[in-house]
């Protein structure tokens, strides 16, 4: 086999007069400068678009402000001392923690929930559609979902919704008494008779404040109790009269009464009746009430539940993060979903049949199987999450950004605000290049091991 190799090389270069080596090495250089010609264009837009912004992003940040005079490490001692970037810091490392794992975890959740129905595909479209929108876009979107006024926010409009279904807030919030008004201020923001009531005399309760387009469905215009004897009766309605006129403490013809208003006849610190004031405002209680101080509950007068502060400073990190998870879940779960639909079903089966249950399967068998799946998800969540920028800089509030501020935020606010430090925001560039480098290094390590096999 040599000789014929050798004669068939001889017969190649016979009319080169080159060895069989050297055509050999003339063609591999060749094939080199073929490879470097081919190359060529994208390593100078690498150098141009990542090594040369990397080496200049490091040599700036050993300089002042201007960039004329060398300051060492300063910069870098002063994202250790600002608050501001240390703040970023501590958000950074929470969305590191929080939102790669909680995306994931929905992906795989959705992948294997999905899997068995037959609207599966339709629904795995919903959830993968919010990756067609933009970061700025979904900004917007959840800037107006986490809106605090429920007649705007969806968030709150449900967690209103459901709030009052429980604990009913009161029709009357900003209800107080008038000028010489029976009433007087009591413990815990109620309103009590100044003198006790006596049966067969009618009580009035005059009460201001209260706008007529909040008054509760079902108001009627307010009328004087009658007397009745052994009983204690009354009316509480608005004492005021729309366009002016009217006397102050009397019910007037016009003024409505306080439908649902809650009335409690009070004797040495005890409740002894209780009554409700019907839709013209008149109430009516037994003789256990007579000689008692009448009392309107603070109840009465709770404010409307006004939902929760998700842009606020405590809930605004969470609340970004969510927006993140919603737009990213998408995404893990149609790669969970490519290599669930690559795990041997014979394995899966074989584990049922030996008596496994199906939370059994899921966590030896399919958990296990999906593996190099899963690192592969998170390693590209968290090295996109170390980016993140856009989504805060949208949804937070201007009052609140530092609060929910993050390493890249810093970064551009830093280098282009309006007090801009060109050199402490190279410093800040640089920090988060370190702390992705390490993510990628695992990423590199792990595409090497899979190629090995």
């Amino acid at each position: 086999m040599t000789a014929t190799v050798t004669t068939s090389d001889k017969e190649r270069t016979a009319g080169t007069g080159r060895s069989p080596r050297s055509a050999r090495s003339a063609e591999a250089r060749r094939r080199r400068l073929v490879a470097a010609a081919f190359l060529l264009p994208a390593l100078v837009l690498l150098g141009a678009l990542v090594v040369h912004p990397i080496g200049y992003s490091l040599y700036r940040s050993f300089f002042d402000r201007s960039g004329s005079a060398f300051v060492g490490a300063d910069n870098y001692r002063e994202i250790l001392g600002n608050d501001t970037i240390r703040t970023a810091l501590k958000n950074t490392a929470l969305w590191v923690v929080l939102a790669p794992a909680t995306a994931t975890a929905l992906g795989l959740i959705f992948a294997v929930l999905t899997e068995r129905v037959r609207w599966g595909t339709a629904f795995k479209l919903l959830v993968f559609m919010p990756m067609a929108i933009s970061m700025l876009a979904a900004g917007i979107i959840f800037r107006l979902v986490y809106d605090h006024d429920p007649d705007r926010g969806v968030a709150n409009a449900v967690w209103v919704g459901v709030h009052d279904t429980f604990a009913e807030s009161s029709a009357f919030p900003k209800a107080r008494p008038g000028r010489d008004s029976p009433l007087v201020p009591a413990e815990g923001g109620a309103f009590v008779t100044s003198t006790p009531v006596r049966a067969g005399t009618p009580v009035l309760l005059p009460l201001v404040g209260v706008a007529p387009e909040e008054l509760p469905e079902g108001t009627r215009t307010a009328k004087a109790a009658a007397a009745e004897p052994g009983r204690v009766t009354g009316t509480a309605w608005q004492d005021f009269t729309r366009g002016g006129g009217g006397r102050t403490n009397e019910v007037d013809p016009t003024e409505s009464g306080f439908s649902g208003m809650r009335i409690e006849a009070v004797r040495d610190g005890r409740v002894v009746d209780s009554a409700t004031a019907r839709a013209d405002g008149t109430f009516s209680l037994s003789a256990k009430a007579d000689g008692a101080l009448l009392r309107l509950p603070a109840s009465n007068f709770r404010e409307a539940y006004g939902g929760v502060q998700w842009l606020g400073p405590t809930l605004v990190t969470p609340a970004v993060i969510g927006a993140y998870v919603w737009m990213w879940a998408g995404f893990a779960m149609v790669l969970i979903g490519a290599g669930l639909a690559a795990v041997p079903r014979e394995l899966l089966e074989a584990a049922r049949v030996d008596g496994a249950n199906e939370w059994q399967v899921f966590r030896r068998i399919t958990v296990p199987l999906l593996g190099p799946v899963l690192v592969v998800v998170l390693v590209t969540l968290v090295i996109n999450v170390m980016k993140v920028f856009d989504l805060v800089f949208v949804i937070a509030p201007g009052a609140v950004q530092d609060d929910a501020n993050v390493l890249a935020l810093q970064l551009y606010r830093t280098s282009f605000g309006t007090d801009a430090h060109p050199g402490l925001g190279s410093a800040i560039a640089v920090l988060l290049l370190v702390l992705v480098v390490p993510v990628m290094l695992v990423n590199i390590r792990r595409l090497r091991k899979e190629g090995s096999r």
